[in-house]
């Protein structure tokens, strides 16, 4: 009998050729991406009051707010995802082809697929979210509204600009569930969303009596502010590291 022999390298993970993710390189976006995880927390804090007071309408009420944001964002500040097309030498006799203009370029190039994102977190990530969210002890019975809208909002917070700068590429989407990808301001706001959702969970069971201890205040909470400290350390001092495992 012939013998087979495994080449112990092809069974060792491979490293990921992944970039930082860095904002276009113009003044508009250097500078709204400062602004924008301020902007989100302001929004917030202004509506914190009614969150605590009555958290299905005003959740509700933010979601579009946060949309918008989280679109101007990823349009005005980020890459979206593919290959700058090659430029097409015409051929002699052949008819020149239509040169998308300056507002067109910006609507193909940036608006769309912003758009695009949104919709894809919302219909694909949100559910996933709340089914998670409900696994790590969301009530299972009660507060369905509750826990799709603390969904939706982490869903909003993460997932939007992962989409926009990565697209749906399966491969990148392991190394960013395995924790592979270097950090940088998109990939931080990510896990710091997941954090703070996750410490958020903390006071809930303390017997404080306070009415801001009910679900899923704290969780939303936790999200928001872990999404700004994220990408506030992701685009600066933790901007290329890698999370090692021992």
């Amino acid at each position: 009998m012939s013998k087979v022999t495994i080449d112990a390298s092809a069974l060792k993970p491979k490293p990921t050729t992944a970039t930082p993710i860095s904002p276009l390189p113009n003044d508009i976006a250097r500078t709204y991406t400062h602004i924008h995880p301020l902007i989100i927390l302001s929004l917030y804090v202004y509506k914190f009051p009614s969150i605590v007071a009555d958290p299905v309408p005003a959740l509700t009420s933010i979601l579009a707010p946060l949309a918008v944001l989280q679109i101007a964002f990823v349009a005005l500040c980020l890459p979206p995802t593919g290959e700058t097309p090659k430029v097409r030498k015409v051929k002699p006799g052949e008819k020149k082809r239509h040169v998308p203009g300056r507002v067109e370029s910006g609507v193909n190039g940036s608006i769309v697929p912003a758009f695009l994102s949104l919709i894809l977190a919302a219909l694909a990530a949100t559910p996933l979210l709340t089914a998670t969210l409900v696994l790590f002890g969301a009530p299972a019975t009660t507060h369905h509204l509750h826990t799709l809208l603390c969904g939706a909002h982490i869903a909003l917070l993460s997932t939007v600009p992962l989409v926009y700068v990565h697209g749906v590429n399966g491969e990148t989407w392991r190394q960013i569930v395995a924790l592979l990808l270097p950090i940088d301001e998109v990939y931080g706001g990510l896990l710091g969303t997941f954090l703070g959702a996750w410490l958020g969970a903390i006071p809930i069971p303390l017997d404080w009596d306070r009415e801001w201890q009910k679900w899923p205040v704290t969780i939303v909470t936790g999200a928001y502010i872990g999404y700004a400290v994220g990408k506030l350390l992701g685009g600066t001092l933790l901007k290329g590291k890698k999370i090692m495992f021992a």
